[in-house]
């Protein structure tokens, strides 16, 4: 049976949405391409319909989640610089990694994928501290080359909090760890 093209687009964003949250939740390496197709209700063979291979559909869904700032940035609520920050080093970030960024819950895992997923997740990244170096521009009205030195920063101590609060097991420490980054990230006189 044929499909027609928007089935299969459709398709496709399915199988994305699917693997980008799996991959935040379980890793890289931590979930298979059959148990994904089962997932979306699709046989194994189904998948090079869509995808040439397994690394470039983690290229794809790591470049879909980090999305995640932009989408937040085009629509809904206006999005502040003290607002990404509080909701990045949030207990339901921490929490729910699965709908979460992906570098916060992947980086060592990216660190060692293939050159392309390494070229998407530097091109979104690099993406994502501009969105920031223009949300501390806004806030504190300075120009864009002031505002990325502190748009890098930011951006690495919110995902090496993320990651530690994760990695911990206490809960009050995690707790500390998120209100103390978030605190000094929006005032770094303290």
């Amino acid at each position: 049976m044929r499909h027609s093209k928007t089935e299969k687009a459709n398709t496709r964003k399915r199988i994305v949405t699917i693997a980008a949250k799996k991959f935040r939740e379980e890793g890289l390496g931590g979930i298979g391409i059959a148990d994904l197709m089962k997932e979306a209700g699709l046989t194994v063979g189904g998948f090079y319909k869509h995808f040439k291979s397994r690394d470039a559909l983690v290229a794809e869904a790591i470049g879909s989640a980090l999305e995640m700032w932009k989408d937040a940035a085009a629509g809904g609520p206006r999005i502040t610089y003290e607002s990404l920050v509080d909701d990045y080093l949030s207990e339901a970030h921490r929490d729910h990694p699965g709908t979460g960024c992906p570098v916060g819950a992947l980086a060592g895992d990216l660190a060692r994928s293939d050159k392309h997923t390494r070229a998407v997740t530097t091109r979104k990244i690099r993406d994502n501290v501009e969105l920031l170096a223009a949300l501390i521009r806004d806030s504190n009205k300075t120009d864009m080359d002031t505002a990325r030195s502190p748009a890098v920063m930011a951006y690495c101590a919110m995902v090496g909090a993320i990651s530690m609060a994760r990695a911990v097991s206490d809960k009050e420490l995690s707790r500390e760890i998120l209100k103390t980054v978030a605190q000094r990230l929006k005032n770094p006189t303290l």
